[in-house]
């Protein structure tokens, strides 16, 4: 940890010396007294403001992806043990800074530090710190943290993309049984993003379990997003494309699936879905 004066910290001690030196010219008692006064309450606010930030626990709190060319958020969980209060503390890295709050005894508070990202892949955090200028901005006191955070960058949707492929129809059978209108096939168990129109709820009203209508003899129709049928030469427009299909179509809740050399994910829809083939194309080639 570590502390030093501000600009305000310096102009207040330069003040203080020059009514010591004129203290001892004119030999005031009085003066002396306002100068000595003026010097402890230096001292103590250097030792509170270095003790403001002693015991504090941080914890990486997670973030949440983005498309390249919106900030990330790193949301760090500061946890006040003490039994006093703290006040002004901030995170920052490089030009980027989190708010400043005050933590109370025994409270937690996630600070979000954002960060601009130009590029797909993982951005990495290694290092960032934590500062406090109470009291009186007299002094800066900070810490360096070494964590290794990471955060998950897509690449950024194109703004241009061409249509995608046409819609594959097949007929009469099913390529993913969370839809279809025809033959009804059963219950299964409920899975994020079906229908609500066909959630079983009489089973789920006598049973508590949430399941989900399976139909069979229905017309399918997906799409299939695949790498090599682009026409270009530059890989990142290629992923760029690709995910404005994948973001695109996913607002439909229609079945799409993904080819990429040497992976690909079946056609399918939902949340989970989405993020597999968007941190498949972040991560296409990146080594990691």
């Amino acid at each position: 940890m570590y502390i030093l004066p501000t600009g305000v910290g310096l102009v207040f001690a330069l003040m203080a010396f020059a009514m010591l030196l004129g203290s001892m010219n004119y030999n005031n008692n009085l003066s002396f007294a306002l100068t000595f006064l003026l010097a402890g309450i230096g001292f103590v606010a250097m030792h509170q403001c270095q003790r403001n930030l002693v015991g504090l626990e941080l914890t990486f709190a997670g973030t949440e992806a983005v498309f390249s060319g919106q900030s990330i958020r790193f949301r760090i969980a500061i946890t006040n043990r003490s039994k006093s209060a703290r006040y002004g503390i901030r995170i920052y890295h490089d030009k980027a800074q989190s708010d400043v709050h005050d933590l109370e005894a025994g409270e937690s508070k996630v600070f979000i530090l954002p960060m601009a990202t130009d590029r797909r892949g993982w951005v990495k955090l290694n290092r960032f710190g934590i500062r406090t200028l109470f009291p009186f901005e007299l002094f800066r006191s900070w810490a360096w943290l070494h964590m290794g955070l990471r955060g998950l960058v897509y690449p950024a949707p194109a703004e241009d993309a061409p249509e995608p492929p046409p819609t594959c129809v097949a007929h009469g059978h099913r390529q993913h049984d969370a839809r279809g209108e025809e033959d009804f096939a059963g219950l299964r168990r409920y899975h994020e993003g079906d229908s609500p129109r066909h959630v079983a709820w009489k089973a789920y009203a006598r049973s508590g379990q949430l399941l989900s209508k399976k139909f069979a003899g229905a017309d399918t129709s997906s799409q299939w997003f695949d790498f090599d049928d682009i026409a270009s030469n530059d890989l990142e427009e290629r992923l760029s494309i690709l995910t404005r299909w994948v973001v695109n179509t996913d607002r439909t809740s229609a079945d799409y699936g993904l080819r990429l050399p040497g992976k690909q994910f079946p056609p399918a829809h939902g949340d989970e879905h989405r993020r597999k083939c968007l941190e498949a194309l972040a991560l296409f080639e990146s080594g990691t």
